[in-house]
């Protein structure tokens, strides 16, 4: 399964890339390994689903990556985002191998990337420094490909693929501004420009802290609608990864998210929400902040 729109606006990898796709859904070899991966983690009837793949009897054997791609970028009236996170998810965990098929599962993931890649390729072709959208293009998918071989897969709420995405950025800026190093007396110049505001890492990251926050429920409703300042976002990001190491539950970084804002929700109203009392929820966010203070200090 290719996107029509690919090839004609980026070319060069991304259209050799969707070449190699077809090769690979046209393969039976290929066909069988995913079908098999599917049935072993428990996801075939779901691709099936949202693949249109039929109910015959042999119909798990007719799962390919063509489906698997289905079910990675799901359209409007198919299944939900939840399906292709777990899709994304097995496949992360598949690639950290290191046999045939890691490099299978490696594949299928980037491929299943390549929109997020094209964007990201054009996002740091810049008028100077010698570096073409062919070449970021190539950086940005071997900097996609080091991350999903990697094995690191966030257990953070939802969006894999926004988590995929964000590591795969800083691989490429660290890439380039390497590059910028090496070619310092070329990009002198390029110095002198003024900057417009927060360089390209640092607002993906901003807005993927901002994207984690809301999956996970921590910018309540009509309390955080104002531009959020650089102390909140490094707060969201601390609870962020308090819950991705254990340190936190969602409920506690909510008692802590909630309060420590411009416009902090009421104890009366967030318990309603949580539905236990005020008194609840204020000792559940004290005891919520000792454990984030104790996680602090271990870490340090």
């Amino acid at each position: 399964m290719t996107s029509p729109t690919i090839p004609r606006l980026a070319g060069g990898v991304f259209s050799q890339l969707d070449a190699d796709w077809a090769r690979l859904c046209a393969d039976p070899d290929v066909q069988a390994a995913v079908a098999d991966w599917l049935m072993a983690d428990q996801l075939a009837d779901s691709v099936a689903t949202v693949a249109d793949a039929g109910v015959a009897d042999a119909w798990a054997r007719r799962l390919g990556p063509a489906q698997l791609l289905a079910a990675l970028r799901p359209g409007a009236g198919r299944l939900g985002d939840d399906l292709a996170d777990a899709v994304l998810r097995a496949l992360l965990r598949r690639a950290a191998g290191r046999d045939r098929s890691a490099t299978l599962a490696a594949r299928i993931v980037v491929q299943a990337m390549i929109p997020a890649a094209v964007r990201m390729a054009r996002g740091q072709v810049r008028p100077f420094g010698g570096r073409s959208f062919e070449d970021v293009g190539h950086m940005t998918v071997a900097a996609l490909w080091s991350v999903a071989r990697s094995g690191t897969i966030h257990p953070r709420p939802g969006r894999p693929a926004a988590n995929l995405a964000l590591d795969t950025l800083r691989h490429l800026c660290a890439e380039l501004s390497a590059d910028r190093e090496l070619l310092g007396d070329d990009l002198a110049a390029a110095e002198m420009l003024p900057a417009p505001g927060p360089g390209p890492l640092a607002a993906a990251e901003a807005a993927e802290v901002r994207a984690l926050a809301a999956a996970a429920d921590l910018d309540a409703p009509d309390h955080d609608a104002v531009a959020v300042s650089e102390a909140r976002l490094d707060l969201l990001a601390l609870l962020l990864d308090a819950m991705d190491s254990g340190a936190l539950t969602a409920a506690d970084a909510q008692a802590i998210a909630w309060h420590y804002t411009g416009t902090p929700v009421p104890d009366a109203e967030a318990g309603v929400r949580a539905g236990v009392s005020a008194g609840a929820w204020q000792r559940r966010r004290s005891r919520a902040v000792g454990r984030l203070r104790a996680s602090l200090r271990t870490a340090a």
